[in-house]
Order: C-alpha cells, then structure tokens, then sequence
C-alpha cells in the first residue's frame, strides 16, 4: 500500500475567504504544526474522511456527538475493555469535515499483557449479556424520560411570589443555566451508554469473521455476514408499524382517503368523521411514540428532522405500502427466506470443518454473534434517533430564549454556535437579564454568526480528500474494516478513481460486497431520504449512505449502491434483510453516478459496471 499516496494534514490550504474558520470548532480537533512531536505523529497516521457519519461539513454545535464518540468509542476500548490490538480513535477537523484515525498498540508485548484483562472484562460482559442488556434498555429510557422532562423556561419579568414565600434562594436566570448544563450532560452521558456493548458486539462479529476466513480461506465475507442474518431488530419496528397502518387502513377501508387526502391534517380531519377512521387514527397516535422518533436522516445532524417532526414523512410511505397492497404484492420482509439460508450456509460450512475443535469453536462463535448481534442496530434507535430526535427540539427551545433577547436572528442559528460558547453567551444574557443592563450577545452573535454562514457555505462547496497521511502496509483494525469500509482494496480502489480524474471516464466502480444478487437497471441518485418519493419502481438507488428511515425505498428498488460503509453498516444490514443486492463503501458512487444512467450492480463481487 506504500505507493498510494494522500496529502499531508498540514499541505491542505485554507480556502480563501474561511481564514480563522478553526475558531468555529475545539482546539484540540486541529492539526499542528507549532509542535515538532504532535506534527510527527499526525503526519505518520493515516487520517480518513468519517463520511460513513459525516456525510457534509460539521456545524460548530453538532460536532458535539463526534466529540461524545471520541471520548466514549476510545475509554471502552483503552481503558474499561482493554481490547488487545485496539487504542481508541483520534480525531481532527479540516475546513469543517472530520478525519479520524484508529490508534494500534503497538507493541506485541502490550498486546500479550492485555488479553487476559480483556478475557476477564469483556467476558463478564458475554457471560451476562441478556441481564446487562436489559439493564442498558432500562438506563436508556430512564435518560430519554430525564431528558423529556427537562423544563426550559422563558426569563420572567418579575419572579413570581412563591419564589419568596418557599424560600427558594435561586432564580429562573441560574435554572437556564443549570438546565442547559444538564441537557449537554445527558447528551454526553446517552453517548457513554451508547459504546457500553458497542465495541464488544463488533468485537464478537471480528472474531467470527476472523476464524472463518481462517479455516474457510476463500469464503467471501459476505457469506459470513449471512450467517448472522435475518434476526428480529428493533431498529426494523418503525418500518413495522407503517406496514401495520397501511395493512389497517385496508382492513377498515379508510385506504382511498389515505391515499387521495393530501397533507395529515386534511387526511385527519376526514377520518374523524367516520368510526374507522377514527379506529385508523387510534393506530397512528399509538404509534408515534416512540416509533416516529425515527430521524430523516442519520440523527447526527440538527436538521435530520424525525418522523414526529413532519408527519407527512411517514404519511407517503404509508401511502406507498396501500399501493402495494391494492396491487396484490406483498409488503413484508422475507425473514424466512432469509432465516432459511442462514441455516443452510451454517450447516454447510460447519460440516467443511475437520476437526471436533473447529466445530466447537465455530458453534460458540456463531452463536455469540447471534446473541449481540442485536445491540449492533438497537443502539441506532435509542440514541441517534429516539433521544437525538428529542434533544436537537430542547436545544431549539433555548435558542428561542437567545433570539428573544437579541442574542440570535433566527432560532436556526444556535447551530453555528459551539457547545461552550451557547453557555458562554447565556452567562451573558442572563447577567444582563438580573442586572436590568444590555448584554453585549446581540451586538457579537448575529455579526459572528453571520460570518460563520458564509464560511460553511464555502466548506460544502469544498471536496474534501478521502485521507490524508501515510497509508498503513495493512490495514487491521476491525471496526475500520467492517463499519467504514477502509482496506487496503478500498484505499486502491479510490486511488484508481482518482487517477482517472475524469468522471465521464469511469466504467467500473468497486465496494464492498454487501448483499448478494446481480441486477441490471436504470439508476436513481438520491441524496437524501426526501428524495426518495422520485424512486420509480425497479430502480437501483445510489445514496451517500442510508438511514431506517429509508425503509420504505427497500420495496421499490432492485438494488442499492452507496458511497461509505462496510459490511456492517447499517446500509449492508438492511439489504442483506430485504434480500436485496448491495454494493457499500465506493467511495465516489453519488459523484460518478447520474440518474438516469444504465448499470449493473453485482451484489457478490462489490463491483458496479456503468453502461455508457
């Protein structure tokens, strides 16, 4: 791999017009050069582009579930797991985008001294799994319930008189602030739950991946990831509760109003003319929450609204699956075929093994991965959709304080604001509020924020390298393999692309082998999961990346090709689920592709044929 070559992290220029952009985002996500060790470092690491969760540039706010990441992927890893080859991740900024890199240990001594430690801990953990889990499902709602709850309140005039007779001795000015402080501290807190099982889930899978291709020197990967296919999710349920609504719908005979109601409050208020409707309308309540807090997009931004957000969102996916039902066609997912196979290539594979050993290994590994296999997707819904669906709405509401008081022009703009600065400008605003003074946030925010706009337009328009720093000989770390997608094929792949220059050029592209099948057809580029009503049947879709909320699309296409992901990205998952053909982590599919465009997706091979 030495003769692949990315740029250095300190050659990027800036891009005129951003000069002073690093103020926008912590100091520590910038690459130095004023230290002669840290610069060594970072120029002998090899930094790619997340853009598997990064899809644009990082608003200064937002990059606050990087930051709860960083910290809570690396300590489980590092300092609570021990994880023998594995430190944790570190990460950096270049005009907006954030590049991580996976730090090894490095020394094979380190590595021996670990094991036992991570045989020990991690062990507990596989031995416990069900008990500690569920104790993770408790943890969890109880933190989306806290948070909720959580009351931000407007500034009052004047206190009001029980604030004196129940001796409270604090005012509505300290409780924002604490309140504030609380929201980020949940935040923070749902993400050190996030990795509790992560990283051991995945660390199962690697195993199992890794004694295969072992003892099974040709199998493909994919074959490996079907072995632990076709198992209930809850990730899968919102997608679940549109087809029982649209199922319901015929039932009742309220579909054809469905279908031909326009927006939800029209569909709404002719449904409750009528008992069904009304019985339809029982079903939908019931289902939001906490099923609509499903995000549009990955929940990693503020503007991945949620379902319960626009209810028009899951109102035309319903609508899509009464059609299908009124023209006969099945709308579930075929989890018994899929089941089917999973057995079919377990008993085929086990029997190849020699010895009784092997078997045993295999039995245990198998079925270890079965068991977390699970958590892997459960964690999306309650954290990056469920709880961030609820936090990026509270952090709105104390933006609506900030604009009351001149702090901000548009509730939209706390966005540009970093973490510590919104707490910075609330000291600000609450200090003028108890003094009866003119805080100085509306003469600094709006001018800032203003400049701060310009730039991250000018960060979008910006592409961003796939990597930059020294390419590793092999690439080893496993969640880099099996969630990005980053291997020493994947790196030469874009390499090629980017030697050819040329877009128009290209004739083949190569990803990861996601879910099997070929297809041929016409292509349907969508950037986002509001585009995905433009899907015509028999389409293959070509996205970034994709999301739960894509669901609905899984009934239209005949394949999907992608931009970012592994095997195990939420991507491959859901194709392998809905036995559709999938090709992960091409690194520029969106760009190369247009719609419109004929080609053939091999969904075994991870290459995509364009016929120009």
């Amino acid at each position: 791999m030495g003769d692949q070559k990315f740029p250095s992290p300190h050659e990027i220029e800036t891009i005129p017009g951003t000069e002073g952009w690093e103020r926008m985002y912590p100091y520590h996500y910038l690459f130095s050069t004023e230290d002669k060790e840290r610069k060594t470092y970072e120029e002998n690491m090899f930094w790619f582009n997340d853009g598997l969760h990064y899809p644009e540039p990082m608003y200064p706010f937002d990059i606050i579930w990087d930051e709860a990441w960083f910290l809570a992927l690396s300590q489980f890893n590092t300092r609570i797991f021990m994880v023998p080859p594995a430190m944790g991740v570190d990460h950096r900024i270049i005009n907006g985008n954030i590049y991580i890199t996976p730090v090894p240990v490095s020394d094979p001594n380190e590595i021996q001294a670990r094991i036992p430690l991570f045989m020990e801990r991690a062990g507990y953990y596989f031995e416990h799994w069900d008990e500690l889990h569920d104790n993770w499902e408790k943890k969890m709602r109880e933190i989306i319930n806290e948070l909720k709850e959580l009351k931000i309140k407007l500034l009052p005039e004047m206190e009001e008189l029980a604030v004196v007779t129940k001796g409270l001795g604090t005012s509505s000015g300290y409780e924002l602030l604490a309140n504030y402080d609380k929201l980020i501290d949940l935040g923070i807190r749902c993400w050190q739950y996030h990795f509790e099982f992560l990283n051991l889930g995945y660390a199962a899978y690697v195993t199992f991946v890794d004694f295969c291709t072992r003892v099974f020197p040709d199998i493909p990967l994919q074959k490996v990831t079907q072995m632990v296919g076709g198992i209930n999710v809850i990730i899968y349920q919102p997608d679940e509760e549109l087809k029982k609504l649209a199922k319901l719908a015929v039932e009742t005979g309220v579909a054809d109003q469905i279908l031909g109601g326009g927006t939800i409050d029209n569909v709404t208020r002719q449904l409750e003319s009528s008992e069904s409707g009304r019985t339809w309308l029982k079903a939908w309540d019931g289902a939001k929450d906490p099923w609509f807090y499903i995000s549009t997009g990955t929940g990693w931004y503020h503007h991945d609204s949620s379902w319960n957000d626009d209810l028009n969102i899951p109102l035309n996916s319903i609508r899509l699956y009464i059609e299908k039902l009124k023209q006969g066609h099945g709308i579930d997912r075929p989890l018994a075929k899929i089941q089917e196979e999973r057995e079919r290539l377990v008993k085929e594979y086990r029997a190849l093994l020699q010895t009784e050993e092997d078997r045993m290994t295999f039995d245990q590994l198998h079925s270890t991965s079965k068991l977390v296999f699970p958590y892997v997707e459960n964690h999306l819904f309650f954290v990056e959709h469920w709880f961030h669906s609820i936090f990026w709405n509270k952090l709105r509401e104390v933006s609506a304080i900030m604009k009351d008081h001149g702090f901000l022009n548009d509730i939209e703009d706390i966005w540009y604001l970093k973490r510590s600065e919104i707490k910075d400008a609330l000291w600000d605003l609450v200090t003028g509020w108890a003094t009866g003074s003119k805080a100085y946030g509306p003469l600094y925010w709006p001018k800032e924020i203003e400049w701060r706009k310009g730039v991250y337009q000018k960060f979008k328009e910006w592409t961003p390298p796939p990597a930059v720093g020294k390419p590793p000989e092999t690439i080893t770390e496993p969640f880099t393999i099996v969630l990005w997608g980053i291997t020493n094929e994947s790196m030469s792949a874009w390499a090629k692309l980017r030697d050819i220059g040329d877009p128009d050029k290209v004739t083949e592209i190569t990803g990861f082998a996601g879910s099997p099948g070929v297809v041929e057809g016409i292509a349907r580029v969508c950037r986002s999961v509001k585009e995905i009503d433009q899907l015509q049947d028999g389409e293959i879709l070509v996205a970034p990346t994709t999301s739960p909320s894509w669901a609905p699309a899984f009934q239209k296409i005949k394949a999907c090709v992608t931009d970012v992901g592994g095997i195990m990205c939420h991507a491959a998952i859901v194709c392998r689920e809905y036995g559709v053909p999938a090709i992960v982590g091409t690194g520029q599919g969106t760009s190369i592709i247009k719609t419109g465009m004929y080609i053939k997706v091999d969904g075994s091979t991870g290459k995509v044929n364009i016929k120009r």
